[in-house]
């Protein structure tokens, strides 16, 4: 005999919840005048976003929030590595991670990796500049090499934690 099932926890989603994009510091409310190029990447902003398009010789310079998140090392998505998988196919796992960035930063420049760092514990970690990036590795990695892949966005912040994890 099956238990019978309660229906599911249900909250309204309009109730006192706010988008972690409500209060980021790196996503303005005001947009920068059309042209304005990143002193540091040079993209340029143009039509509503950021671009890889040449800038303009007497653009309006200003931090792109990419470049920002990397000079105050705050990143917004990280993506744990872990398993023995991962100590056997390493160099291969890494340039499938650094093609991914290559990808989505020609379309996007502010999608980008700020480090990949091999902890004590054995783990690696990759840093990135965007959420949706670091979600794009982690689903890379799972579809080409399957594993456990766990995801969790954190409330409060614009921030992703991935980790993925493969034995053997």
């Amino acid at each position: 005999m099956k238990p019978e099932r309660s229906a599911p926890y249900n909250p309204k989603r309009d109730t006192g919840v706010r988008s972690a994009n409500d209060e980021d510091p790196y996503r303005s409310s005001e947009r920068p005048p059309d042209g304005t190029a990143c002193p540091k990447c040079h993209a340029t902003y143009h039509g509503g976003r950021w671009t890889w398009t040449a800038p303009e010789k007497e653009a309006y310079e200003l931090v792109c929030p990419a470049c920002q998140r990397i000079t105050d090392r705050f990143p917004a998505g990280y993506v744990t590595i872990k398993g023995e998988f991962f100590a056997s196919h390493r160099d291969e796992i890494v340039a499938l991670i650094q093609n991914h960035e290559k990808k989505e930063k020609a379309a996007r420049p502010l999608q980008r990796i700020m480090g990949i760092e091999a902890k004590r514990d054995g783990t690696t970690e990759v840093t990135t500049t965007d959420s949706h990036l670091a979600r794009g590795i982690a689903e890379a990695l799972h579809g080409a090499y399957k594993g456990d892949l766990k995801l969790r966005y954190s409330r409060d912040e614009n921030l992703l934690r991935a980790s993925w994890k493969r034995e053997k």
